[in-house]
C-alpha cells in the first residue's frame, strides 16, 4: 500500500516537472464510496424489473445452472436476478478488497466491473468462492499478503464454470458433485499466480486480459482431464432478446453519470484527458494512479457509451453477456483502454465479419469486438493500422479456441487474445527493425 502511494507521488512529480497536468489526488475512503455507490444503484435496479419473489427464485435458477459460456444470465434466471446477482458479487468484492487493504486503484476497478459484468453470465455468488479460496491458500503457503494476488483471485473467477459444470452438469451424486467441484476450483486458484506471472512474458503484456490467457490454459488442462475419462458436455449459447430500448437507457445512464462523476472529481473539467490518451495501455498502465480517479472515469463513460453505440449501430442485442462486455470495457478504462487504442480494434473485427463468415450482429461477433480490445495495447504502441489487423486476426482466433477448455473459462477472448499478441507482436517489431536498419 506504501509503495503504491510512493508511486503515485512520483507520477506526480514527474507530471509537474513535464509541464503535465498533475493528478488531482481523490482519497481511498472515496474512491471506495464511489464504487460502492456503482454496485448499490446495480443491485437495486434489480428490483425495477422484477419483484423480490421473482429475484430470489431466478437466484436459484442462476446457482444451479453451469454457467459454462455463453449461458445468459438473464434467460435462466431473470433480468432482475442475473443483475442482482451483478451487484451482490461487486458489494462481495469490494468488501473483500477492503479487508485486504488494497488500493482502489485502476486494475481493482478493473476487476471490480469484470466480476459484475461476467455475473451476468456465468459468475455466480456459488461458483466464484473455492477459486478466491485456492489463491488464498497459495498466498499463505508463500507466505505473502493476499492482497498482492487479489486481482489474481479475481479475474481468476472467469474458472467458475468449472465449478459449476462439475457440480451441476455431469450427473454425479450432489455430495461428490459439490466436493469435487471445489476441490477443482480450489486447485485452480491455487496454481493461478505462479502461472500468471510466468504467462504474462509470453505476450509481453500486449493482452490486458492475461489472466484470461492464464485461465485458457488452466481451463484447458482440466478439460482434457476430464474429457480422459469420458466426461462431455454440449456447447452453449443461451442470450436474451429484444431489451434494447431498456437496456439502451439504463447504460447511457449509467455511463453519463460516469463522466460527470469524473468531470467532478478533476476539478470540474477534462483537462487532461489527452495526456491519458498518449499511454499505449499496455500491462501495467494504472490510469488512476497516472492520471488521476476522476479523469479514469471520464474515460470509462466515454468508453462504455462508444461500446454501447457500437452494438446498437450494427443491430446487436444488449443482453447479459454483451454488456458484461460492455462492463469489462469500461472497467479497463481504468487500466490501459481508451478511445485511442480501443477504436482499431473494433474497426479491425468490424472488417473482419465484412469479410469473414460471421455475421456482425451476431454474439459471437459482438463479444470478440469488445472483448477483442483486450489488444488495445498494440495499437496503442504500434499505431492504429496494426491495432486493425490485431482486430481482424483476433475474430478468426477466438472463434477457434474455445473448444480447447470448453467453455470452462469465461474469458474466452483474453486466451485468445494472448495467443494474438504473442504471435503478432514478434513479427511487427521485426517489420519496425529492419525500417530502422
Amino acid at each position: 500500500m506504501e509503495k503504491s502511494m510512493d508511486l503515485k507521488a512520483r507520477v506526480q512529480e514527474k507530471s509537474s516537472e513535464d509541464g503535465k497536468m498533475q493528478a488531482i489526488p481523490v482519497s481511498e475512503d472515496t474512491k471506495y464510496l464511489v464504487m460502492l455507490a456503482y454496485a448499490v444503484f446495480v443491485l437495486a435496479s434489480a428490483f425495477v424489473f422484477n419483484s423480490f419473489h421473482e429475484i430470489i427464485g431466478g437466484m436459484k435458477d442462476i446457482i444451479v445452472a453451469p454457467g459454462i459460456l455463453v449461458t445468459d444470465y438473464m434467460v435462466i434466471g431473470n433480468i432482475g436476478a442475473s443483475l442482482f446477482n451483478s451487484g451482490l458479487l461487486m458489494l462481495a468484492a469490494l468488501v473483500i478488497a477492503r479487508k485486504s487493504q488494497a488500493n482502489m486503484n485502476g486494475p481493482v476497478i478493473a476487476a471490480i466491473l469484470t466480476i459484475g459484468g461476467f455475473a451476468l453470465f456465468g459468475k455466480n455468488i456459488y461458483n466464484v468462492w473455492s477459486v478466491i479460496l485456492g489463491v488464498y491458500i497459495h498466498s499463505l503457503v508463500h507466505k505473502e499478503k493476499f492482497n498482492k494476488f487479489i486481482l489474481v483471485a479475481f479475474f481468476g473467477t472467469a474458472l467458475g464454470p468449472l465449478v459449476g459444470q462439475v457440480s451441476f452438469g455431469y450427473g454425479f451424486s450432489p455430495a461428490l458433485a459439490i466436493v469435487a467441484a471445489n476441490a477443482a476450483g480450489i486447485l485452480a486458484g491455487f496454481v493461478l499466480p505462479s502461472l500468471a506471472s510466468h504467462f504474462v512474458k509470453f505476450h509481453q503484456g500486449f493482452n490486458l486480459y492475461n489472466i484470461g490467457f492464464t485461465a485458457g490454459i488452466t481451463g484447458t488442462f482440466f478439460m482434457v482431464v476430464f474429457r480422459a475419462f469420458g466426461l462431455q458436455h454440449d456447447t452453449v449459447l443461451i442470450v436474451a432478446e429484444g431489451h434494447n430500448s431498456v437496456f439502451g437507457i439504463y447504460l447511457s445512464v449509467l455511463f453519463a453519470s460516469m463522466i460527470v462523476m469524473g468531470f467532478l472529481f478533476n476539478d470540474k473539467s477534462f483537462k487532461g484527458y489527452k495526456d491519458l490518451l498518449k499511454h499505449p495501455g499496455r500491462l501495467v498502465a494504472d490510469f488512476v494512479t497516472l492520471n488521476g480517479f476522476g479523469l479514469s472515469f471520464i474515460n470509462m463513460g466515454i468508453l462504455g457509451l462508444i461500446t454501447t453505440s457500437y452494438i446498437l449501430l450494427v443491430n446487436g442485442e444488449l443482453n447479459g453477456p454483451i454488456i458484461g462486455g460492455i462492463f469489462t470495457v469500461v472497467g479497463f478504462g481504468a487500466f490501459g483502454k481508451h478511445t485511442k487504442n480501443v477504436m482499431p480494434i473494433l474497426i479491425g473485427v468490424y472488417i473482419a465479419t465484412l469479410l469473414q463468415i460471421w455475421d456482425v450482429n451476431s454474439t459471437g461477433a459482438l463479444l470478440a469486438a469488445l472483448f477483442g480490445t483486450t489488444l488495445a495495447p498494440i495499437s496503442g504502441q504500434f499505431g492504429w493500422k496494426f491495432g486493425i489487423v490485431a482486430g481482424f486476426l483476433h475474430m478468426a482466433m477466438v472463434m477457434n479456441v474455445g473448444i480447447l477448455h470448453g467453455g470452462m473459462n469465461l474469458y474466452n477472448n483474453g486466451f485468445s487474445g494472448g495467443i494474438v499478441a504473442a504471435t503478432l507482436v514478434p513479427i511487427i517489431e521485426s517489420f519496425k527493425s529492419n525500417k530502422e536498419e
